[in-house]
């Protein structure tokens, strides 16, 4: 008889557990020191809110990546993005864009070199899903336009690079990941500094 009590509660208590395991992935959690200043909890745009979101739309609600946003729309990417199996993006932040390009540069990029505009973007998208562990756990990644980027642990959070770091890192959306970085990636020349006409 006490054998089959224990038998009972200990169905009972999988059967708890099971539940408890089956409810996490409804909650999206992002880690890094950027994310404090990101919607959260039951705001608009907090990260449970994009997981199912196309890259598009939930890059609109991370209010730190309008450059970055607004170059992927300039660019026609999303068609190819949305239409692949998993991707996961490295995004630099506007400040990491403001420290890369100067204005006149960042606008010539947007509205006339297009092909240089998608090639920047590529530098930033690898062709599957990877979280911040499995970033960490890396060697490197590959990314769309093929460069193979060293990837390391830095902390609690991930080295893209020589110079890029996760700041805010984890957002799910449909098809993948979006990991908040503070560099831009690629080989473009820096001319953040030099002078912007108007200026």
């Amino acid at each position: 008889m006490r054998t089959r009590l224990l038998a009972v509660v200990m169905v009972a208590a999988l059967a708890v557990a099971g539940c408890t395991s089956d409810e996490e992935p409804s909650t999206a959690a992002v880690s890094g020191p950027l994310c404090g200043e990101l919607p959260k909890g039951d705001e608009p745009g907090n990260p449970t809110a994009l997981a199912s979101e196309s890259v598009d739309q939930a890059l609109q609600w991370i209010t730190v990546l309008t450059t970055f946003e607004g170059a992927l729309r300039a660019s026609e990417l999303v068609p190819e993005l949305e239409g692949k199996k998993a991707i996961t993006v490295l995004a630099p932040s506007d400040d990491a864009f403001m420290a890369k390009f100067s204005q006149d540069n960042l606008d010539e990029l947007m509205i006339k070199d297009k092909d240089a505009l998608r090639t920047l973007l590529r530098a930033h998208i690898v062709d599957r899903s990877l979280s911040l562990a499995d970033l960490r756990d890396a060697d490197s990644v590959t990314t769309l336009d093929g460069t193979t980027v060293k990837v390391s642990e830095a902390d609690k959070m991930a080295r893209i690079g020589d110079e890029a770091t996760t700041v805010c890192a984890d957002y799910r959306i449909a098809n993948g990941r979006v990991h908040v970085i503070n560099h831009v990636l690629g080989n473009f020349p820096t001319t953040a500094g030099q002078g912007d006409s108007g200026h």
